[in-house]
């Protein structure tokens, strides 16, 4: 049935909408060493622009200390630059052929500034999952206008269209919520 299809198109964006989040999520500095912090840094190398982790490997020696270690040394000088460039609130230096940075621990107002950047990206994805569900509607309706479905059809459908964007919208309030407690936690 093309209604089936059409739920299952929807969901599986619902489903991406909210792993995005994680991924950007993971990059928000909570005053723990995380990979993904500095892994998505742009580098300007051998005359094109990289993520750090694609020209070095990345080391999380403890909860506040990262380790980067290039391929190549003649990178190390690009990599500082590039996390210096990002403006992330971590410092850099080159330690031999590191590059070594220390994660500053947070102060509570940083805290709450970016608790209020997570609930905002929130409420962006929250929206993108609204716009799948309104897509999907759109699309049961013409199912019912062009007499795929029938009227009855096209009103269960659409409650279980709400039935689904709840689930996501729940999940990513869980996700934010998660995010919120590791940022809050010292």
């Amino acid at each position: 049935m093309q209604a089936q299809s059409l739920f299952l198109t929807s969901e599986d964006a619902m489903k991406k909408t909210t792993d995005r989040l994680k991924y950007e999520l993971s990059s928000i500095r909570t005053g723990i060493a995380n990979r993904a912090i500095v892994g998505g840094i742009k580098v300007k190398s051998y005359g094109s622009v990289i993520s750090i982790s694609q020209i070095a490997i990345i080391n999380v020696l403890d909860a506040k200390t990262i380790e980067i270690k290039p391929w190549d040394d003649s990178q190390l000088d690009a990599i500082e630059k590039a996390i210096l460039k990002a403006d992330i609130g971590i410092v850099s230096m080159i330690d031999g052929g590191i590059v070594r940075i220390s994660i500053p621990s947070l102060t509570e107002d940083r805290r709450r500034e970016i608790v209020k950047t997570i609930n905002k990206m929130a409420e962006d994805f929250k929206v993108a999952i609204r716009n799948e569900r309104r897509i999907l509607i759109e699309n049961i309706k013409k199912l019912e206008k062009n007499r795929i479905i029938t009227e009855d059809d096209k009103k269960k459908f659409e409650i279980k269209a709400q039935k689904v964007t709840d689930v996501y919208i729940n999940k990513v309030d869980e996700i934010i919520e998660a995010k919120g407690k590791e940022v809050m936690q010292i």
